[in-house]
């Protein structure tokens, strides 16, 4: 049975390589994001000293019972994207899940914004997402998505994954997904300037801007030359490290 969107892993093999991949270590902690019946649950308390795991389901309940009971397990029901990230204690330091597809990437968006502890992520998710969270600039599939994680994290796909590995069988693609922490991520005016860029992203970025800041034409293209960038440039082509660079600018030109 499938609930609220989720397709449970069914492959132990893929499940043994999923931790594996993970590399953790015994005092790692670890985020786990819709636990479903709890097979890799199980195998990631076997590996890390503390799993947290955000499970919205309470219909799971009866399922997950036996991996509550481990020592080192702490269930939190409620939804990922409402709860206190914050709150968790001890402070997770690596993500571990088979992502429900519905909030796959503003999970991990928000992760990255929310948890400067988290160093890694190990994540299945949608092939389609994996494609756009790495995917480099002047590509289809850049966009918001990919500065955002792309401006905290390398991103890696480290496999591609058969349907036929859940139950039920998805009719989409999906893949494990590595990112690893390589700065703090995007502060909040970044991330504001990022998704206001993208909301035109068939005008160039000066102007889809004054969309949400009315009368910065002008001076988000002066920005643009100053930093050497084309100033009629479309989101698209600006590098992740170039919207940083952006928004320092136009906010220190204020």
């Amino acid at each position: 049975m499938v609930r609220l969107g989720q397709n449970f892993l069914a492959d132990p093999n893929l499940l043994a390589a999923i931790v594996r991949d993970a590399e953790l270590e015994p005092a790692d902690v670890v985020l786990e994001v819709g636990a479903g019946e709890g097979v890799l649950t199980e195998r990631l308390a076997a590996a890390a000293g503390h799993v947290h795991v955000i499970e919205i389901d309470r219909g799971l309940e009866p399922a997950l019972a036996p991996v509550v009971a481990l020592a080192n397990v702490e269930l939190h029901w409620g939804d990922a994207m409402k709860a206190d990230l914050t709150e968790l204690q001890p402070a997770p330091t690596a993500m571990v899940a088979n992502l429900p597809y519905s909030v796959a990437t503003p999970v991990l968006l928000r992760t990255v914004a929310e948890l400067p502890s988290l160093r890694r992520w190990t994540v299945m998710v949608q092939r389609e997402i994996a494609d756009r969270l790495r995917a480099a600039p002047g590509s289809r599939t850049y966009g918001g998505p990919s500065v955002l994680v792309q401006l905290g994290c390398e991103v890696e796909l480290l496999r591609t994954v058969d349907p036929a590995v859940f139950k039920p069988r998805p009719r989409v693609e999906s893949a494990i997904l590595r990112m690893r922490r390589t700065g703090p991520g995007a502060d909040p005016p970044t991330r504001e300037l990022v998704r206001a860029a993208f909301a035109h992203r068939r005008k160039a970025l000066a102007r889809s801007l004054e969309h949400v800041r009315p009368g910065s034409r002008q001076a988000v293209r002066a920005a643009l030359a100053e930093l050497g960038l084309p100033e009629d440039a479309r989101a698209e082509a600006l590098a992740p490290g170039d919207f940083a660079a952006l928004s320092a600018k136009l906010r220190e030109d204020r």
